[in-house]
């Protein structure tokens, strides 16, 4: 290595006329990026303006900012030049978008039809969506591997219902949801790992392998509920201990359009109306109840009209700024006093109601493509970001690359993590200490598998 070295800085002594003795070989570097600039032609040598700038401030940490390269030489220094053109200066900080109409009911006026967005909103945004949509990916890989068994209903293709709602509510709000539950489950705070361990039933899994696809949880987030709207009266009790309390939280309850025929929700409403429970009712239309299409399950489509005297909104759900602004709006009606407001997001499922249901049987694939080509929420985020030079495509394409190493690392945890023991089996059914008798269990007895 020395004599490398010294070979090097001899060469570039004769180059540059100055003496070995003298000089490192970075300095020698320099001397010579300067010679070449002193001996290069006119037209070659000079430098615009523009590209005469100071090294820019770091970025934040964390991020995908941290991905942008913004290295430059020292350019207070003769001769230095601009080493990597991208940085952060270079970039859109803001910009401003023109987004869909909401229809309203029962309400003098709607949320805006224009929506900001930071170049910082766009990234945690996209990342958002792409890691739930891998996740998703991925989780359909597991399944049909047999890795992940019974019941499985997966979020892609929604990703922008929850990012959208995510970004407009507070994490000490609440929210509980129906059975396709993952998407929600990653925004309220669980990481990738705990998921996928959930779904193969492992020990590492956010309710210890115990929960599965359905019934995951965390601080402010009651899961999801495997009996069809069952969550949506359980969000009204959410809301009432949030009035109780006078905290000044809400309760964000989401149901979809299948759910949305059944009593309960109208009774549900009669009471929130009468109490002006703060509760935002979500209504996920992605445009088939099970196998049944809308048209075919309800003489009213008009979800978003379903709860009479109360105010009502429909949305464009696969838009994650027509998401945000309209639950934005919602929250801010909740918060003031004047009682419950019903959502309809309009959003599509690109896989089947389950895993169990190929989804192509009562709609086409070309029907799924359209919806992909057209209205794909992450793809629409990402023209944003690009077509207003808020990001790159190397910037994002990185994003991409880094959540696909996330998930693939939660996945080989999901399938190496042990499952729960059988002596676990009757744990964490009361959080106090448990009456004798536990489903016809008792602490002395030993549990045994019959399989």
């Amino acid at each position: 290595m020395k004599t490398m070295l010294a070979i090097i800085s001899n060469a570039l002594c004769r180059i540059t006329g100055r003496s070995a003795g003298e000089q490192t070989v970075s300095e020698l570097l320099i001397g010579l990026s300067e010679f070449v600039n002193l001996t290069s032609p006119p037209a070659a040598a000079a430098v615009p303006p523009q590209a005469r700038r100071l090294p820019p401030k770091p970025p934040p940490a964390g991020g995908a900012a941290q991905l942008v390269s913004s290295r430059t030489d020292q350019t207070d220094r003769p001769g230095a030049r601009v080493v990597a053109s991208r940085s952060l200066s270079d970039f859109t900080p803001q910009a401003t978008f023109d987004i869909k109409k909401c229809d309203v009911h029962r309400l003098e006026a709607g949320p805006p039809v224009r929506a900001e967005l930071t170049r910082e909103q766009g990234l945690q945004y996209y990342r958002t969506m792409q890691t739930v949509r891998r996740m998703e990916l991925k989780a359909d890989q597991l399944y049909k591997q047999k890795i992940i068994r019974g019941f499985c209903h997966l979020y892609d293709g929604q990703e922008a219902c929850a990012a959208g709602i995510e970004a407009a509510i507070n994490p000490s709000d609440h929210l509980i949801t129906a059975y396709r539950a993952h998407g929600y489950t990653f925004t309220r705070g669980v990481s990738i790992r705990e998921i996928l361990a959930e779904l193969t039933g492992r020990r590492g899994g956010v309710a210890k392998g115990k929960g599965g696809s359905m019934h995951m949880y965390a601080p402010h987030f009651y899961g999801g509920n495997g009996i069809v709207g069952a969550q949506v009266p359980l969000g009204a009790g959410i809301a009432l201990a949030c009035q109780y309390q006078g905290n000044n939280q809400i309760c964000v309850t989401l149901y979809g359009d299948g759910a949305a025929n059944q009593g309960q929700l109208f009774e549900t409403f009669n009471m929130a109306a009468l109490w002006k429970l703060p509760c935002i009712f979500v209504c996920e239309n992605n445009k088939y109840g099970m196998g049944t299409s809308v048209e075919r399950a309800s003489a009213s489509t008009d979800y978003y009209k379903r709860g009479d005297f109360i105010p009502g909104l429909r949305v464009d759900g696969m838009d994650v700024l027509c998401v945000r602004e309209a639950a934005k709006f919602a929250a801010d009606h909740c918060r003031a006093g004047k009682g419950p407001i019903i959502m309809e997001l309009q959003t599509y499922r690109y896989h089947g109601h389950s895993m169990s249901d190929p989804g192509v049987s009562y709609r086409t694939r070309e029907e799924i493509q359209e919806v992909r080509s057209k209205s794909d929420p992450i793809s629409l985020l990402k023209e944003r970001l690009l077509s207003n030079n808020m990001a790159s495509v190397e910037e994002l394409k990185e994003i991409d690359i880094q959540i696909r190493k996330e998930v693939e690392e939660a996945a080989q945890f999901a399938t190496s993590d042990p499952e729960p023991p059988l002596e676990e089996l009757c744990n964490h059914i009361f959080s106090n200490d448990p009456p004798l008798e536990v489903r016809g269990t008792n602490p002395w007895s030993k549990l045994k598998s019959i399989s």
